[in-house]
């Protein structure tokens, strides 16, 4: 039995995912690990009777004790609200927890043989560094009645004024208003070079200044003011490279590319291009997530959200074949971080094992009904989401 120092916080969530949570537990975790957790329902019923609070709290105790794990959670919409007789229409706890740790997520496929992507040059995973906060997300949008002149207006503490001319509409129109902060693109941009060193991979970086010349290219600048003054050495030191190019030409680059570095984009940009990767990869079941803070602090989660579907036919009894290996890799990786931070080689060890039984489970041929759909493998077993959580056990006993 591994033992631990310091507790990881245990961010429990919804739907299918909860169930798979606890399978993990049961099956994956607790056999091996002394489990020390500072424990967080995240689940809408719960979060919805704190007002919330325990969204906040979950958050500042991550700061406090350095490493996270989180399951995948509802966003609550109108049919929610109905659903679960909510008291409002909850944010996103994703969006709290980023806003409240100041941090960027980092999103790779997990890449196993058997399942190959789209893209046949693709030999190394794509690491997508997706800035967490403001542009389309903190929008200030107004659906232009009729026709007349729409302002952006800027009026400092001490009243002097900046004012543009945005459109003078001769007829009906929209017009929408975005911020960013320095500080939030600097807390990005570190982040995302303290990434590179931490992975040792190259970081690309993309925006489209050539035609946001003020807002795109503030992010263009801060990156490469902090790459030239503090991280260049450490970047040749060990072999790496940072440079920056429009984003449509990092589109074309990717593409031709065999993979295997960090690509960093703003907000809309991350969240469409994670997508992008993650399905010519194979699937969204197959995608890490790690939030990560200037500070040091990691949150890992699964890139996907709680299988609805799913857990309707679990509710109604049906067999489920549901895919865990996202989950699953976002325990290793908690695990395997708190390992790191406390020194705890054993921690490290299970972790890298666990992620070694889940590829070789999945190689020989034993799989969910989702990687049975696209794997070149030949006569593939299609287990229930109990059993390939039983099977990746079976795996791990005969390797660790």
């Amino acid at each position: 039995m591994i033992n631990m120092t310091t507790p990881l916080v245990e961010m429990d969530g919804d739907e299918m995912t909860r169930i798979l949570w606890q399978m993990i537990k049961d099956e994956l975790i607790l056999p091996y690990i002394d489990l020390k957790t500072e424990y967080y329902d995240l689940g809408l019923e719960h979060r919805n009777e704190t007002d919330d609070q325990v969204t906040i709290d979950s958050a500042e105790a991550t700061k406090r004790l350095g490493v996270a794990v989180k399951c995948a959670t509802i966003t609550p919409n109108a049919a929610r609200m109905d659903e679960y007789k909510l008291k409002s229409m909850w944010k996103s706890p994703n969006g709290t927890i980023r806003a409240a740790l100041d941090g960027t997520v980092f999103r790779a496929p997990i890449v196993v043989k058997g399942i190959e992507p789209c893209v046949r040059n693709w030999k190394k995973p794509i690491t997508l560094a997706r800035h967490a906060y403001g542009d389309v997300y903190k929008n200030v949008e107004i659906r232009v009645p009729g026709a007349g002149k729409a302002e952006l207006v800027y009026t400092g503490e001490d009243g002097t004024e900046v004012r543009e001319t945005i459109q003078d509409f001769k007829g009906p129109g929209v017009v929408q208003g975005m911020h960013n902060t320095d500080a939030s693109i600097t807390s990005f941009a570190h982040a995302c070079f303290k990434y590179a060193i931490d992975t040792k991979q190259d970081l690309w970086f993309s925006t489209k200044d050539t035609i946001s010349k003020k807002y795109d290219h503030r992010f263009k600048d801060i990156f490469q003011d902090l790459y030239d003054n503090e991280y260049k050495d450490k970047f040749e030191e060990i072999g790496i490279t940072y440079f920056y190019t429009l984003i449509d030409d990092a589109v074309a680059r990717v593409m031709k590319s065999k993979g295997g570095f960090i690509w960093a984009c703003k907000n809309y940009d991350g969240d469409v291009m994670s997508d992008m990767v993650s399905s010519a990869f194979g699937s969204l079941a197959m995608m890490t997530s790690v939030l990560v803070s200037p500070s040091g602090v990691y949150e890992y989660e699964a890139a996907h959200g709680t299988v609805q579907r799913h857990y309707y036919k679990h509710l109604a009894g049906e067999e489920t074949s549901t895919n865990s290996v996202a989950t699953i890799f976002a325990w290793t990786g908690a695990l395997r971080k708190r390992g790191e931070l406390d020194g705890i080689e054993e921690l490290i060890t299970y972790a890298n094992d666990m992620e070694r039984a889940v590829l070789w489970t999945i190689e020989s041929g034993k799989m969910t009904k989702d990687l049975a759909l696209i794997t070149s493998l030949d006569n593939v077993t299609v287990l229930n989401s109990q059993e390939f959580i039983k099977e990746i056990r079976k795996t791990y006993d005969s390797i660790k």
